[in-house]
């Protein structure tokens, strides 16, 4: 399993487990992962959490690799 998908996985189980740490995720995504998990996300990623339902799903199309553009100063965003 890699980084981003233990992460994940992580925060999935945390939000399933604890109603208040889901509610905080929802709200405000960085302070609940930094609060739980001591991860700090950088200011200039921004990042949202939402909530599946039996009858709405989201389907989330990543960055294509070949579409990115990187200098070896820039950092790409991560989980």
């Amino acid at each position: 399993m890699t980084t981003q998908a233990l992460l994940q996985t992580q925060i999935i189980n945390k939000a399933w487990e604890d109603p208040s740490f889901k509610e905080l995720l929802l709200a405000d995504p960085k302070a609940a992962i930094k609060e739980v998990l001591g991860v700090i996300i950088p200011e200039h990623i921004k990042l949202k959490a939402v909530e599946e339902s039996s009858d709405e799903l989201y389907l989330v199309i990543p960055s294509n690799p070949s579409e990115i553009n990187l200098n070896h100063s820039q950092r790409r965003a991560k989980w």
